[in-house]
């Protein structure tokens, strides 16, 4: 099989693997070139001017998954809605023309975050058919913002067996050790497990992730 170029956009540092962590393993281990692009920096609002190395924690993770290109944007957590809706996708499409990507992962807007909301809308423009080399679009949900939500729109059509990268998708994700919860919150390591396992059963599969179909373009049968 050919090798594919792959987006993901992401609004915080460890949305990424929350939500594609397993799918991107995947990806890195048969051979496409994988570039995460992560919105907003995630640091000040919550930890002070000194933050807590969230840029080491994106990068470490991304190791873990067999990821080089992470791309973190900068713009200030949480203040997505002082923004124009045109300063949030600048960025996006340029990362998009950048990157020529095939597939590109993104961020549900549905859920109880509004930067998700925000971005999701900017990528929606960043990655419209105009951009000849997007073929899918898929959205992926983010645990304790997706599921929280009302009503809960999020309906997902593709499940990607993740049970060869489930153990990468966890340790990647306690890269980011602030960010981890204790059990039962959804972003605990026993509960990302669970939650992975739970999507699999639903298709006869030991641990999945779940997308929901954006947009995919078929130019030729």
């Amino acid at each position: 099989m050919s090798e594919r170029q792959v987006l993901v956009i992401a609004a915080h540092p460890d949305d990424e693997v929350l939500g594609c962590g397993g799918t991107l393993a995947l990806h890195t281990q048969r051979g496409d070139k994988v570039t995460i692009l992560i919105a907003r920096e995630g640091e000040s609002p919550r930890y002070g001017e000194s933050g807590v190395g969230q840029e080491n924690h994106i990068r470490a993770a991304a190791k873990v998954l067999g990821v080089s290109d992470v791309r973190p944007l900068g713009l200030p957590d949480q203040r997505l809605d002082t923004m124009t809706l045109t300063d949030i996708i600048t960025p996006l499409e340029e990362g998009v023309r950048d990157v020529n990507p095939n597939t590109v992962y993104c961020q549900y807007g549905g859920d109880v975050n509004r930067d998700h909301e925000l971005l999701f809308k900017a990528l929606l423009v960043a990655t419209r058919p105009t951009e000849a080399c997007v073929a899918e679009v898929l959205a992926f949900d983010t645990a304790s913002s997706t599921e929280w939500a009302y009503p809960r729109s999020f309906s997902p059509d593709t499940w990607i067996d993740i049970s060869a990268t489930l153990s990468q998708k966890l340790e990647a994700m306690a890269c980011y050790k602030s960010e981890l919860r204790d059990y039962p919150h959804p972003r605990s390591l026993a509960e990302l497990e669970n939650r992975a396992k739970s999507w699999g059963n639903q298709c006869c599969m030991d641990a999945a992730e779940v997308f929901m179909t954006v947009r995919r373009l078929v130019r030729s049968i």
